[in-house]
């Protein structure tokens, strides 16, 4: 199921994992051309826009203030959907968000009967929860009806891209997935035969399911209105046929205006898949309870959950996070994210925004290792629509997690802190500097070697050092020190004036 095994807190570190799926050849080589593929599209569209700097301030200005001001637009959202005949669910982790949609999903039913499917449209906040996997046990079986989160779904597997979950399987791949899942034994490999294998298996969920699960992009205050953006029809679909809507939307969603969306929907669809425009907009306000048959729901919940929000927001060097309006444009542009993919970091939330979103959703308590799964090159920076600075949080994060390491019992457990400890204490003394110098000459002795021109590298380094060498040569400490050789120097030019 799509995001069962997906949980921070009992993932791999991210080095461990990545270690794995760096020897994953065909699933590296199926993310370079993915990515590379909306690169090169979204720079086309990017490079027409002679405006797209002030775009992106002004997008950033939007978030800013939106955040300076949480509280009092998540509560006139509420006022505007209630008004307008939406009904508004808080909740203040994932466990909350979880038992409300489900008590929704229960009493949705007509005539007593509980339903046992939803019908879903691709959503990385319900990923976030885990809601499938709640909603499976509970005896409801959630369909997904975006493609890509269809195939993960029939794949018994976990998205690696925000945008694109499927981004890591190839059409030979997917065809398997579709012959065994549906049992299409003579399926064609065609993008034509695959894309018309899941529109008949999802036109029946569309026309029979009643109950319909959703995230939202944005929440709008002003008018107390969702606004879902997709690609592929399958999004109007689930908000136009079920008589009941459910949807999970963070309380970072909501966005003052609706005029904000002019600026919004020009910087997503170009960051996120290289389009001008995404092909569905839908917003939608309430429900209309004149209505008798046409379009839209006869019931509309919104369930605005916390889960650690609140906690990022009042982190001032951290806030810019919550800024993200979850365009994937940073995993694009990551090195690390196209070396390992998004599977790496044992989260729905991977590539740049997940290094520093996912330890901040589980309060610094899990995924520590993530915020050093970047180079800091600062091409996450460059490509954000919004201009979150990830490399500056990613240090602050760093910087958290060590402190936790150096506190009370931790650092007799990590041995890394103990030695940055005492490469501390080296640091502090002049002698103890030189002294250890001099050891550490004597120490790479057995270890270096000569290349051909004479040089001396060392291609290896025992226990927790090894990291250092499985990628790369050091070269051998030198000789003679800079300040030994400036003390020689001004030792031999004072020689020199007292001998005239």
């Amino acid at each position: 199921m799509s995001g069962a095994g997906l949980d921070p807190r009992t993932a791999p570190k991210f080095q461990v994992a990545a270690r794995v799926l760096v020897g994953d050849s065909q699933m590296r080589k199926n993310v370079r051309h993915a990515t590379k593929v909306i690169q090169t599209k979204r720079a086309k569209v990017v490079a027409e826009m002679p405006d797209w700097q002030k775009l992106r301030e002004a997008g950033q200005a939007i978030r800013q203030h939106t955040l300076r001001h949480l509280d009092f637009y998540l509560e006139q959202f509420e006022r505007n959907c209630t008004a307008a005949g939406g009904v508004v669910h808080w909740a203040r982790n994932a466990e909350e968000a979880r038992q409300i949609v489900i008590g929704l999903v229960k009493s949705s039913g007509a005539m007593g009967e509980s339903p046992t499917e939803v019908i879903k449209i691709k959503s990385m906040t319900t990923e976030e929860i885990q809601l499938n996997k709640a909603l499976e046990e509970a005896g409801v079986h959630a369909y997904e009806t975006d493609l890509a989160e269809l195939i993960i779904q029939l794949g018994h597997d976990q998205p690696s891209h925000i945008v694109v979950p499927a981004l890591h399987k190839n059409r030979a791949q997917i065809r398997e997935i579709f012959m065994r899942e549906m049992n299409l034994p003579d399926l064609g490999g065609t993008p034509q035969d695959l894309a018309d294998a899941a529109r008949r298996f999802l036109r029946e969920k569309f026309l029979r399911v009643k109950t319909a699960v959703s995230g939202a992009n944005f929440l709008v205050a002003e008018t107390g209105g969702v606004c879902i953006v997709e690609s592929e029809g399958n999004g109007r679909m689930c908000l136009t046929l079920p008589e009941t809507l459910i949807s999970v939307a963070g309380i970072d969603k909501v966005v003052p205006r609706y005029q904000d969306l002019e600026v919004l929907l020009q910087l997503l669809p170009r960051s996120a898949t290289g389009e001008r425009m995404n092909p569905y907009n839908s917003l939608w306000t309430g429900v209309d309870p004149t209505q008798k048959g046409g379009d839209g729901p006869r019931t509309f919940h919104v369930v605005l959950m916390d889960n650690a929000r609140s906690e990022i927001l009042a982190d001032k060097e951290a806030r810019q996070t919550l800024q993200c309006i979850r365009c994937g444009a940073c995993q694009n542009a990551c090195p690390v994210y196209q070396q390992t993919g998004g599977h790496a970091y044992g989260s729905v939330y991977a590539g740049p925004i997940g290094a520093i979103l996912t330890p901040q959703l589980m309060q610094m308590h899990h995924a520590q290792s993530l915020p050093y799964a970047s180079s800091l090159c600062g091409a996450c920076y460059e490509v954000c629509p919004v201009k979150i600075n990830i490399p500056e949080v990613l240090i602050h994060l760093r910087n958290k997690v060590v402190k936790q390491q150096s506190s009370g019992f931790h650092i007799l457990a990590n041995p890394e802190v103990m030695a940055l400890k005492a490469v501390a204490q080296v640091f502090r003394s002049d002698k103890v500097f030189r002294v250890s110098q001099k050891l550490g000459r004597l120490a790479e002795l057995p270890l270096s070697h000569k290349d051909g021109q004479g040089v001396g590298w060392i291609d290896w380094l025992p226990g927790m050092l090894g990291g250092w060498t499985q990628v790369r040569d050091l070269r051998v400490m030198p000789k003679q020190t800079f300040r030994e050789w400036f003390e020689e120097r001004e030792k031999n030019k004072q020689g020199a004036n007292n001998g005239r």
